[in-house]
C-alpha cells in the first residue's frame, strides 16, 4: 500500500516491526538481562531548541553515532509481502538499513533507520543503542555530500506488541530521525527479543 506522493501509507505499516525481524537469527548473547537498555527517565522528551534546515531528497549512505562508537554503512529497506519492514542482511551485522518508504534524513518528516542488536556470534551494529541519552548526536551522511546532524530527544524501550507505529512513522513538521533495534530479554522459544529500543531525534544542523 502506498500513500500520497508514492510514499508508503502509515497504516500500511500495521505489521511493522511486529517482531522487528531484527533478532530472528540471534542467540540471545546478552543473557537474561538482554542488551543495554535506557533508563525510564530517558523516555521523557527533551525537545531541541531549534531545528536545522529542511533538505531535499538524497539517499543516506552512512550513520555515525559517536557516543557509542557506531560508524555503519546503510542499505535500503523496503517492505515484506506481509507489510513488515525488511531488515538488514543477517550475515552483515555491521550494517544498518534505512526504510526507503519514508523521508531521507534531512527531509521533512521521520526518517527511520533499523539495525540488528546482535548476531549468532557477536554484538551487532545497534547493540549499544540503549546507552544513548537525550542530547547525544547522530550524524547521517548523504549521497549529495551533505551530513544531517541530529540531536537525540528521547530513548525508550517498548514491548513489541505495543510498538508505537504512529510515533515512529507518523508525520513531522521538521526533519526527524528514528533509530530502532531489539531490546529487553531474549525469548528462546520464539528466538526473539521481547522489546524494541527506539531513539527519537531531531535535525539540528547540516554540514
Amino acid at each position: 500500500m502506498r500513500g500520497k506522493g508514492g510514499r508508503w501509507g502509515l497504516w500500511g505499516l500495521a505489521a511493522v516491526l511486529s517482531a522487528a525481524g531484527l533478532a530472528a537469527v540471534v542467540l540471545g548473547l546478552s543473557g537474561p538481562a538482554g542488551p543495554p537498555g535506557p533508563p525510564a527517565w530517558a523516555a521523557t522528551p527533551r525537545p531541541v531548541e531549534r531545528y536545522g534546515p529542511v533538505l531535499g531528497r538524497s539517499l543516506p549512505v552512512r550513520v555515525d553515532v559517536p557516543s557509542i562508537g557506531v560508524r555503519a554503512p546503510l542499505v535500503r529497506l523496503g517492505l515484506e509481502a506481509g507489510g513488515a519492514v525488511r531488515v538488514p542482511p543477517a550475515g552483515r551485522p555491521g550494517e544498518a538499513g534505512w526504510f526507503e518508504g519514508g523521508p531521507t534524513p534531512g527531509e521533512r518528516g521521520a526518517a527511520v533507520i533499523l539495525g540488528h542488536v546482535d548476531s549468532a556470534k557477536d554484538a551487532a551494529v545497534f547493540y549499544d543503542l540503549g546507552r544513548l541519552r537525550p542530547g547525544h548526536r547522530v550524524e547521517v551522511s548523504r549521497a549529495d555530500g551533505r551530513v544531517a546532524v541530529f540531536t537525540v530527544e528521547s530513548v525508550e524501550r517498548v514491548p513489541k506488541d505495543r510498538f508505537p507505529t504512529g510515533r515512529v512513522y507518523g508525520p513531522l513538521d521538521h526533519p526527524g530521525l528514528r533509530l530502532v533495534t531489539c531490546g529487553g530479554s531474549f525469548d528462546r522459544g520464539r528466538r526473539s527479543y521481547t522489546d524494541n529500543v527506539i531513539v527519537y531525534a531531531a535535525e539540528t544542523s547540516v554540514r
